[in-house]
C-alpha cells in the first residue's frame, strides 16, 4: 500500500499535554528503581540501559552497575574489560563501550560533573539529541523534547504524521512538532508520560486505545490504522551466518578470544569461531582427548540470524606444555591470540550472551 506524503505539517490538538501530565500523575509508571531522582548519572545510566531494552531487563543489570560503580568518577576509572563484564547478556555492546567513554570524557572534560543542558551533553560519547533531552529535562527542568522509538510511536499515531521518517527532512519536522508540544512546566512528567504511554499503552502491536488519554484526539485511532504509524519505508534486510564455535577446555579452564574493536561482539571474549564446521575439525583431528558436537544454537542479531555450532573439545589434564601451546595455537588460527581463563574467570568478563549460556549452563 503506497503512503501518501504529508501536505502540511500537522496542528497538535490545544491542552494535548496537560492530558498526557494528568495522565501521568494516576496512571504512569511511579516504582521504576531510576525515578524519583535529579542526579544526571543515575538517569543517564537508565537512559542508555533502556535503548533497545526492556524495563524487566534492564532493573537487575541497573542496580549491579550502581552497586559496582556508585558514581561517575568509579565508572570512568574502572577498565573496559570489567564494563563489558558486567554489562555481558544486555547486548548492543556498543552502548557499554560510550558508556565508558563518557564517563571518562565527564571526568576529564568536565570535572566529574555532566553538563546541565542538552546541547552540551549530546556533544559527550553515546549521548544522542533524545538522550540528552531526557536528562535534561529529568534532572535540570530544561524544556527539551524527546524522541526515541516509543514516542515516535504515541506521536505519530495521535497527530496522524505520515511522513516517511527514513528521511531526514521528515524526521525533522518530527522533531519540530515534538518540540511544539511541550508545555511550560511540568516538562520531566510529560517526558516521562510520552515514555510511560508507548511503552504500556499505545503498544506497537494491539494498542490499547481504550485506556489513552489522548484517545478523542487521536488520528490513528480515528482513521483505524494505528499499525500504520510511524513510516519508515528503508528497512534493512535480514541476513543469515554460520559459523563452528570451538569450546577448548583443559584443567577446568576455557580457551578464549577476544574479538576485534569493530564489528559484532566488538571488544568482547569470545569461543575460537571458524567458518565451517568440517574446517574445525579437520583441525582437531590430531588433538588428544575428546571432541564432542553440542546441539546448535540460533541467536537473532539487529541485522541478521546468525547459527553457531559448538563443538567442545577437552584436552587430557597431562597433555605437555609444548603441545598444549601448539593446539591452543591451531585452535584461534581464523583469530587470536588466545587466553585460558578458569570458569570463575570467564564469567567476570564481556561474553556474549550465547557463549555466556554455553559455558557456564
Amino acid at each position: 500500500m503506497s503512503r501518501r506524503v504529508p501536505s502540511s505539517t500537522p496542528v497538535p490538538p490545544a491542552g494535548l499535554a496537560a492530558r498526557i501530565v494528568a495522565w501521568q500523575r494516576d496512571h504512569g509508571r511511579h516504582d521504576l528503581p531510576w525515578q524519583g531522582t535529579r542526579e544526571p548519572y543515575r538517569v543517564w545510566l537508565s537512559e542508555v540501559m533502556l535503548q533497545q531494552t526492556q524495563v524487566t531487563t534492564v532493573r537487575d543489570y541497573y542496580a549491579r552497575f550502581l552497586l559496582r560503580f556508585p558514581d561517575v568518577q568509579s565508572l570512568a576509572a574502572a577498565s573496559l574489560d570489567e564494563v563489558l563484564g558486567l554489562w555481558s547478556g544486555l547486548g548492543y555492546y556498543s552502548r557499554a563501550r560510550n558508556l565508558h567513554r563518557c564517563a571518562q570524557a565527564v571526568v576529564t572534560e568536565h570535572g566529574g560533573r555532566f553538563p546541565g543542558d542538552s546541547r552540551t551533553l549530546a556533544t559527550l560519547p553515546g549521548i544522542g539529541r533524545s538522550t540528552a533531552a531526557a536528562i535534561a529535562a529529568f534532572c535540570f527542568g530544561e524544556r527539551a523534547a524527546i524522541l526515541d522509538g516509543n514516542v515516535k510511536r504515541v506521536l505519530t499515531r495521535v497527530l496522524g504524521f505520515d511522513g516517511d521518517l527514513a528521511e531526514a527532512a521528515q524526521e525533522r519536522a518530527l522533531w519540530a512538532l515534538a518540540e511544539a508540544l511541550l508545555p511550560d512546566e511540568h516538562v520531566d512528567v510529560y517526558t516521562q508520560a510520552l515514555m510511560d504511554l508507548g511503552a504500556t499503552v499505545c503498544l506497537t502491536r494491539q494498542p490499547l486505545c481504550l485506556s489513552c488519554p489522548v484517545q478523542a484526539e487521536c488520528v490513528a485511532r480515528r482513521e483505524g490504522r494505528p499499525a500504520d504509524f510511524p513510516v519508515k519505508t528503508r528497512r534493512l534486510k535480514r541476513g543469515s551466518r554460520s559459523h563452528a564455535l570451538l569450546w577448548l577446555r583443559w584443567r577446568e579452564q576455557v580457551l578464549l578470544v577476544q574479538r576485534p574493536g569493530k564489528g559484532v561482539w566488538a571488544g568482547l571474549f569470545s569461543l575460537p569461531e571458524w567458518d565451517r564446521p568440517e574446517t574445525l575439525q579437520a583441525v582437531s583431528a590430531g588433538w588428544p582427548g575428546k571432541g564432542e558436537a553440542l546441539p546448535v544454537v540460533e541467536h537473532a542479531l539487529t541485522h541478521f540470524d546468525w547459527t553457531l555450532r559448538p563443538l567442545r573439545w577437552t584436552l587430557p589434564e597431562k597433555t605437555p606444555a609444548a603441545q598444549l601451546a601448539v593446539i591452543a595455537s591451531e585452535a584461534v588460527s581464523p583469530g587470536g591470540p588466545g587466553r585460558w581463563f578458569t570458569l570463575e574467570e570467564a564469567a567476570a568478563m564481556g561474553l556474549p550472551a550465547p557463549v555466556r549460556k554455553l559455558l557456564m549452563g
